[in-house]
This record gives C-alpha cells, sequence and structure tokens, in this order.
C-alpha cells in the first residue's frame, strides 16, 4: 500500500517541475538533496560508462531512508526484464528508470511482477527520429519518459551523465504529443534551467553534473539551482 501511494505522489502535478538529483553518491548526498527540497533521488546501478555508480547495498540503504513521498529511481541499463525485476526486489525502490531499450521481456511483465513500482524509460534524444521512439515507447504501459543526451549507437554505449544538452525543440515536440509525465535531463544547471522550463515544459528535471564539483554534491550550486526552478515557475 505504501508503494502505490508513493507512486501517485511521486507524479503527481505541481506548481514547478519536480527535481530529480541524480547520481547520489552516499547518504550524505541523499540527505541534503532532501533537505533542500529533492522530489526524487537518482540511485545509479551498474552501467557500461559514466558518472555516478554505486553498489546494490548503497542504493538498498539509500532507498530505506527515503521518505514514501519523494521517487527513489534506480538507473538501470539491464535490457533483461527479469534481470530488472530481480534488482528492484534486492534494492527496494519505488522507481524503475530504464537507460536503454528493453531487449528481452515487456512493460507488462515489469508491471505485473513489480505493481506499484513507477517505471521511467529514458529516450536519449538522437535527432527526429527520437519522436517517433517516444511515442511508441509512451503507449506502451510506462508510467513517465526521461529525455536524455545519450547515445546507444557508440562502441560503449553512452546511457546518461554526460553533462550535455541535447535540441530541445524535440524535447518540446515529444512533451507535446505524448500524454505521460515527462523529465528532461542533460547538461542542465543554474544558468539554463529557466530555459530549459520556459522551452520545453517538463513535468521535471534531472540533473547530475550541474550540481556538482570534483565529483562530490555542491550545496551552493543545488541551492542556486532549486531557487531558479521555483523562481522560474513563479514567473511563467
Amino acid at each position: 500500500m505504501q508503494v502505490e501511494l508513493t507512486k501517485g505522489k511521486i507524479l503527481e502535478p505541481t506548481l514547478h517541475p519536480r527535481v530529480k538529483v541524480c547520481c547520489i553518491g552516499s547518504m550524505s548526498e541523499a540527505r541534503m538533496a532532501l533537505r533542500h527540497g529533492a522530489d526524487a533521488l537518482g540511485l545509479v546501478a551498474k552501467m557500461p560508462s559514466g558518472p555516478g555508480v554505486i553498489s546494490d547495498s548503497l542504493i538498498t540503504e539509500i532507498a530505506s531512508i527515503t521518505p514514501p513521498s519523494i521517487g527513489s529511481f534506480l538507473l538501470t541499463s539491464e535490457t533483461d526484464a527479469d534481470a530488472i525485476i530481480e534488482l528492484q526486489q534486492r534494492c527496494g525502490v519505488n522507481t524503475v528508470q530504464i537507460v536503454d531499450r528493453l531487449e528481452r521481456g515487456s512493460y507488462r511483465d515489469l508491471r505485473l511482477a513489480l505493481p506499484g513500482v513507477a517505471l521511467v524509460q529514458v529516450i536519449h534524444v538522437t535527432g527526429h527520429e527520437s519522436i517517433d521512439e517516444a511515442c511508441r515507447v509512451a503507449e506502451s504501459g510506462v508510467d513517465a519518459l526521461l529525455l536524455d543526451s545519450g547515445d546507444q549507437r557508440l562502441p560503449v554505449k553512452l546511457l546518461g551523465g554526460t553533462g550535455r544538452t541535447h535540441d530541445w525543440s524535440i524535447s518540446r515536440s515529444i512533451r507535446e504529443l505524448v500524454e505521460v509525465p515527462l523529465f528532461l535531463a542533460g547538461g542542465l544547471s543554474s544558468e539554463n534551467v529557466a530555459r530549459a522550463i520556459d522551452e520545453v515544459q517538463p513535468f521535471g528535471l534531472d540533473v547530475c553534473s550541474g550540481l556538482r564539483s570534483h565529483g562530490k554534491l555542491d550545496e551552493s550550486k543545488l541551492t542556486l539551482f532549486m531557487s531558479k526552478v521555483r523562481n522560474a515557475s513563479q514567473s511563467a
């Protein structure tokens, strides 16, 4: 029952975009993000590349102290539904963020095995072909989409944490076409977040590198980012 309630709150509309602080690397970073009003924490499991990977045991520990109203997002590069199910059941998060394409099994399999757990599929925006992919996935039973700036075509897949933006006009087109909530990721910072909100009007924002200094979550950057989000929303 608690997970069902959590899922509803994670995807419930708010006056300003939801903020997911990603690449959480420790219990202290998790607590800092929560103190500053983060709506969700991004917990990165094993990846082929990119920053922020932590152990499954630390993901479990952070998920256990995350309040029910806050999203604990497990970022997984697994492409097999059974492997995703096993990982979620081991870590106990309330949201699964699939950063690669699901190749074996289906969203229906995930839904049946993980009742009450929110399913978020990442779409890496590489061009206008991403619009068709996003629309197709949005109709497949996921709870939300997250638009990022990775590239699955590379020899070593880049599945997040790039620190670079993509074409926000494509993101805006996707946002206008799909009916599920949409998170925007990729190169966000306090310098560009107001423009991102204005141009894309996403349900939520996902930020990692824009809040870090020397690989650590920077409290001053986090404070400024959260302020910019709220100010941008109030002036919209």
